[in-house]
């Protein structure tokens, strides 16, 4: 009797055991939890450029339940090496906030197939099976702070200050004077190039050359250097406000007394996207591109104590017929 209770003891903990294994079997796996990474050469607290790139890339993280890291103000021989360390520490996706990032990025890319890399402002012939270009409409962006300054300018002398000769700050340059000059026939601008984007002396050098010149609206594609230059123009203005500044790709207004408006890029929107597919599995050969008509380009809030309403009304209607391509026609 006592042997028939000893089997049926162990045949109960056996059958148990195999229950609980057949629990743990049906358990679902853990859900993954996805990484992403900014390398940038200015900093992320520059009120500008790298501020706003880093703060897109946490907004579309935090809407998907991304973790994220960034190692910023990296000269241009580290950034393969800082890409490589995120992709060894098993990082699903780089950004890339720059066009400037895009041979090294190329070159990291070919040796880590299985990760994902994002270049805002990359070319059109930039991606692979694992590169992705976020390409916002700089034309547009250009145009619309073009806009702006032909409105408000009274000198006629617009100035613009660029980190790098990028195609997509030449481009910005080209249209912000050519828009200006459809409503002022007669402006002209001012141009320079700091050779970095991280220079704030050199930003404050240039635009105070450029203030000497007569310029009194300004516009920069270069980062910390474009936080320089509104240094000097509100050392240049005092208490009375008569230059100003068109900042990007935030909305700056109150960041400093000369901001009168911005032209924003909707990085986060456009950077969810490329989050998204990695999550897919269809991330890859693309361009996300970001334009007025999709809301990733738009206009920002004005500074009333700078562009009366009646300036406000003439720059809204200006950039709607630019979306609706009748604006210069």
């Amino acid at each position: 009797m006592k042997k028939i209770l000893a089997i049926a003891l162990v045949l109960c903990l056996a059958v148990g055991m195999l229950a609980g294994c057949a629990k743990e079997a049906a358990a679902p796996a853990a859900e993954k939890t996805y990484k992403v990474a900014m390398i940038c050469d200015s900093s992320i607290s520059d009120g500008g450029w790298g501020a706003a790139c880093y703060n897109g890339m946490t907004a579309a993280a935090a809407e998907r339940g991304w973790e994220t890291a960034y190692t910023d103000s990296i000269d241009q021989s580290a950034y393969a090496d800082t890409m490589i360390s995120y992709c060894d520490l098993g990082y699903d996706m780089i950004f890339a906030p720059g066009n400037q990032y895009s041979d090294a990025v190329a070159q990291v890319a070919a040796d880590y197939p299985d990760i994902a890399f994002a270049v805002l402002n990359g070319s059109t012939s930039l991606p692979t099976d694992n590169i992705m270009s976020i390409l916002p409409n700089a034309d547009q962006i250009g145009s619309i702070a073009g806009i702006i300054a032909g409105v408000m300018s009274k000198t006629g002398v617009i100035g613009f200050i660029g980190g790098m000769e990028l195609d997509t700050t030449k481009s910005k340059l080209a249209h912000f004077e050519s828009a200006a000059q459809v409503i002022n026939p007669d402006i002209k601008a001012v141009s320079a190039y700091a050779g970095s984007f991280n220079d704030t002396a050199k930003g404050m050098e240039l635009a105070a050359s450029m203030i000497n010149e007569g310029a009194d609206v300004f516009f920069g594609d270069a980062s910390a250097v474009d936080s320089g230059a509104r240094q000097a123009i509100d050392q240049a203005n005092g208490d009375n406000v008569t230059i100003i500044d068109i900042g990007q790709p935030a909305d700056l207004l109150g960041q400093n007394p000369c901001v009168a408006c911005s032209v924003v890029t909707d990085n986060a929107r456009m950077i969810a996207i490329c989050l998204e597919n990695v999550e897919n599995g269809t991330f890859g050969n693309d361009v996300v591109f970001g334009s007025l008509e999709n809301g990733a380009v738009f206009l920002g809030s004005f500074n009333d104590a700078l562009i009366d309403a009646d300036m406000q009304a003439m720059i809204v209607d200006y950039v709607k017929q630019l979306q609706d391509g009748t604006f210069g026609n």
